[in-house]
């Protein structure tokens, strides 16, 4: 994403925004952030990982943000804070802001008259937007987009170039969506009637909250009957196939190349990890975290983390072995006990 102009700060500054207490100089000026190998003058970087504390003392930062128990660590001008890395996520997003909409239409988009685009919306060359369509204040629609019929976009809302929303669809506030997403394409919905395929038409939307986050080439597909939901605050990474009916609980994020099958319910604050799989009409709990290639094929009622690694099999066998997968721990318990059992010595007879 395009980014606006950069701006100095000196660290008294930073730290009247974001808290944290200085040590050092507090009036030395940050242009930019860097990592501690590569920083130089103006840059600040930070120590989240104490494995890379050697390059704590060779840094040519001009600043470095600490945790508590780095404080002394370093003679340089710092920060100390409970969390550098979500310090340094706040202090990047301070210095590195998104480019603002440059109100106007340029003079190759196609908009429809019944539309209504905002005076400071800007909207980019080629774009399309389609009959009854609302595009908010200070949205950014990007070149080659396509927005179709009755679709809405909040405010703030930053579609990059060549995203499509088909018609109906309904997008939030302060949305990102890079380039290449799809919001909106039918369902996977067919059935099989006379030896051939019946198309299901797919009559839902996809509804996207506030605050969310839309990776590059990821697709969401609209409700077979109701709708797709994706709810505040959700982040979804790129390359990612999100099927119909589905709903992402709020805060949850989801990485890479991960599919989720039709009808899924993935509750709030949930970390799914890349390349996973989750079977269709399955429910998430809240608070659950997957890890990377894990695929799921039962509901989970209980937060914490799950993970599985399975070579394929045929099916009928790989359905056996995952039930004696199961109950492998109470086998080795029982396996254990026996051990025990066949090394104590016999008790001779009275």
């Amino acid at each position: 994403m395009i980014r606006g102009e950069r701006k100095s700060y000196s660290l008294r500054e930073i730290s009247e925004r974001f808290g944290g207490e200085i040590i050092g100089d507090p009036d030395v000026r940050i242009c930019r952030v860097a990592t501690l190998e590569n920083a130089g003058p103006g840059a600040i970087a930070f120590l989240a990982n104490e494995r890379y504390r050697q390059q704590l003392n060779s840094t040519r930062a001009a600043a470095v943000i600490v945790g508590e128990s780095m404080r002394d660590a370093t003679g340089l001008p710092r920060v100390v804070c409970r969390d550098p890395y979500t310090y340094f996520a706040r202090v990047s997003g301070l210095l590195n802001p998104p480019r603002q909409a440059q109100p106007g239409r340029h003079a190759t988009a196609v908009i429809d008259a019944s539309a209504v685009v905002a005076e400071d919306a800007e909207v980019g060359p080629l774009a399309v937007i389609g009959r009854n369509a609302r595009i908010g204040a200070r949205c950014l629609v990007g070149a080659g987009c396509v927005i179709g019929h009755d679709v809405t976009l909040g405010e703030e809302v930053c579609v990059n170039a060549n995203v499509t929303i088909y018609d109906g669809c309904q997008i939030g506030s302060r949305v990102i969506l890079h380039s290449g997403v799809v919001i909106g394409a039918d369902g996977f919905g067919i059935a099989m009637a006379d030896g051939r395929w019946l198309k299901v038409p797919q009559i839902g939307r996809v509804v996207i909250g506030n605050d969310v986050e839309i990776g590059a080439n990821t697709t969401i597909d609209r409700g077979a009957i109701d709708d797709t939901v994706i709810e505040d605050g959700v982040k979804l990474d790129n390359q990612i196939q999100i099927a119909h009916n589905v709903r992402i609980g709020a805060h949850t994020a989801i990485a890479a190349c991960t599919g989720v099958a039709g009808s899924v319910r993935i509750g709030r604050y949930c970390r799914i990890g890349g390349n996973s799989g989750i079977a269709g009409h399955l429910n998430i709990a809240d608070h659950v975290e997957i890890s990377a290639h894990t695929l799921i094929t039962k509901s989970i009622d209980r937060p914490g983390t799950y993970t599985g690694v399975y070579p394929f099999d045929a099916n009928r066998e790989w359905r056996r072995n995952a039930a004696q997968l199961r109950h492998l721990d109470d086998l080795a318990d029982r396996v254990r006990t026996l051990e025990q059992r066949l090394t104590q010595p016999r008790r001779s007879k009275s």
